[in-house]
């Protein structure tokens, strides 16, 4: 067993020493006057230094403070925890921490970690070593950076949101002296204040309903009700299951010149009140088979109405007769203003969605055809509307005649991310074709032009070259996989017999992150009939779960399906397996066929 060596006894002892060497968290090892004195490849990696450039160097000699940060803080806290540590025998943990490192060229990469110096003690507790662990987690503070921006830039639109619940509120504060001595209208006034918040977090046009209908329309007292939405020039109604199969049936989509009082509001900008049977029968002739299949005698119709612009109506009813008051009236009035607020911004975002979603799969083209392998490609958008923009695949001929093939996620979830995995996906087609070179060249060659053109932006992505059995550059009866692994998560290879495993070799860092290191290439043989997954952490990651668990569900998901055509495969295993995502999906599947 690899780090273990055998006594004569038939124990093991563990390689320690190999084991510092080997594990993924970065650690640097300090004698007390902070000389370093080892670190492992993690650390090497983390900071794109090598061992000679570190053994036997004070730590501020070889990490010095940025000089032109504006944040000097780095050198002097790291000092003090390192010096608490050594003096105390106690670990000390840091606080996030900015700390720029040398990027070999004269200047400096702006990085933020998660740091803890722990003592190493004698017999007599006297400190002989400290050991620096740290997490690079200069992503999580960029995509905090960048979420903060967007939101930001969605300030206008909270704005909105804003005036239209202190409307409410005003509103509501208005009548409340009014209707403090009428415990009913009390109530339904505190109920429909509290309404205002569920409204702000609707994200769909079916969650708008949901609310209006299932709890507004009860706050109201009222026995059924209808939202409308305006689609040109008609107008689309979701009514609640009190009013009857036959009129749900029926009056779901009509003309907005239609017989309904919904159809008034949504057209003329008209509050319709309608309070007892004998004046909902005069309206229209359709009211009274309305009133015939549901039993409401008594209606009003709002419209939903944002500045200028009329998007629908909220039509409520009951079973009474009973003369609207002008407080009720007013009190419907601002539940209405609040509803077309929520519907207003839902399909502004949707509309942005669809475009969005439109772009992104206008670049994700179809694979061309290759001798000797399958490939089937799927892109599944998340449940979540603003849940969009950075992941991409992609497969096309290298210059050498291997198939190309690449899975990516570029960090956040915005149109700005789908402005940079545009640009990604294209150059790395562009610098992969041209160069002709293995995966992890073509990856380094991308991250120099990244650089070079000052995109700022972080992807993970995984770059495979597979040649089919019998092609010039492969093997003449199995084809040969090369790939190269960017900080993305493993692929799952599926053989001819099922036995699926996770090409878990060790990974580079993310495209993005400015490090100038060379980067790995990884091979292996596929004997005809296996199959190669590509895929993005959508597939995998759920919330409130390790990641090893989404990793494991997809590796036992893709041996039990491996049996299924790789078309109809690709859809089983998104079917199983991205029920309602966070996230969009993106997956490339690509069977070895002769």
């Amino acid at each position: 067993m690899g780090g273990a060596v055998d006594e004569p006894d038939g124990t093991s002892v563990v390689d320690h020493a190999l084991l510092f060497r080997s594990t993924p968290t970065p650690y640097l090892v300090l004698s007390p006057d902070l000389t370093i004195v080892e670190v492992n490849e993690a650390y090497l990696w983390a900071t794109g230094r090598t061992r000679a450039e570190l053994l036997g160097r004070h730590v501020f000699d070889a990490f010095p403070g940025n000089p032109d940060s504006s944040d000097a803080s780095g050198v002097p806290n790291l000092r003090a925890s390192l010096i608490r540590a050594r003096d105390t025998g106690r670990a000390d943990t840091m606080a996030l921490q900015r700390y720029d490192i040398p990027d070999g060229a004269g200047g400096f990469l702006t990085r933020h970690w998660s740091p803890m110096n722990v003592p190493v003690r004698d017999e007599a507790g006297r400190t002989v070593l400290l050991v620096h662990r740290v997490e690079d987690v200069t992503d999580f503070v960029r995509e905090r950076d960048r979420s903060r921006a967007d939101r930001a830039r969605g300030e206008d639109l909270r704005r909105r949101m804003e005036e239209a619940e202190l409307d409410l509120y005003a509103r509501a504060r208005e009548l409340r002296a009014a209707l403090e001595s009428q415990g009913v209208a009390t109530r339904q006034l505190t109920t429909l204040v509290e309404l205002a918040g569920q409204l702000a977090g609707c994200e769909t046009v079916a969650a708008l309903t949901e609310v209006v209908i299932d709890r507004g329309l009860a706050a109201l007292g009222a026995d059924g009700g209808a939202v409308g939405v305006r689609d040109q020039g008609r107008i689309r109604l979701t009514l609640t299951d009190s009013l009857g199969g036959r009129t749900r049936e029926r009056y779901a989509d009509l003309p907005l010149d239609g017989p309904l009082p919904a159809c008034t509001a949504a057209r003329r900008d008209e509050v319709v009140l309608l309070p007892d049977r004998a004046t909902t029968l005069a309206w229209s002739d359709e009211m009274a088979d309305v009133l015939d299949d549901t039993g409401l005698r008594r209606w009003v119709a709002l419209p939903l109405r944002v500045g200028d612009r009329l998007l629908g109506s909220l039509t409520v009813g009951w079973r009474d007769d009973a003369p609207f008051r002008p407080r009720e009236v007013e009190l419907l009035g601002a539940f209405a203003a609040q509803c077309a607020q929520t519907l207003d911004r839902i399909r502004i975002h949707q509309a942005q969605r669809r475009t969005s979603e439109t772009l992104q799969r206008s670049l994700l083209t179809e694979p061309p055809p290759t001798a000797g392998l399958t490939v089937a490609v799927r892109y599944h958008p998340a449940a979540e509307h603003e849940q969009v923009g950075g992941d991409w695949y992609d497969a096309f001929p290298a210059s050498d005649g291997a198939a190309t093939l690449v899975i990516g996620d570029v960090t956040g979830h915005d149109r700005r991310a789908l402005a940079a995995m545009a640009q990604i996906r294209n150059t790395l087609r562009g610098v992969a074709y041209l160069m002709g070179a293995p995966p992890a060249g073509s990856l380094a060659a991308l991250e120099r032009v990244l650089a070079g053109l000052k995109v700022e932006a972080l992807a993970s992505t995984v770059l495979v070259h597979l040649w089919a059995p019998g092609q010039v550059g492969g093997d003449p009866r199995r084809a040969r996989l090369v790939w190269c692994n960017a900080g993305h998560p493993p692929p799952v290879l599926i053989g001819p017999d099922g036995a699926a495993r996770l090409l878990s070799r060790p990974v580079d860092p993310m495209v993005g992150l400015g490090i100038g290191r060379s980067r790995r290439d990884h091979q292996l043989l596929l004997d005809p009939g296996s199959t190669l997954v590509l895929y993005t952490d959508g597939l995998v990651e759920r919330r409130h779960e390790v990641l090893d668990e989404g990793l494991e569900r997809l590796r036992a998901a893709a041996a039990r399906l491996h049996h299924l055509p790789v078309e109809e495969f690709g859809d089983a295993l998104l079917a199983e397996l991205a029920d309602v995502p966070s996230d969009d999906i993106a997956l490339l599947a690509v069977r070895v066929t002769g």
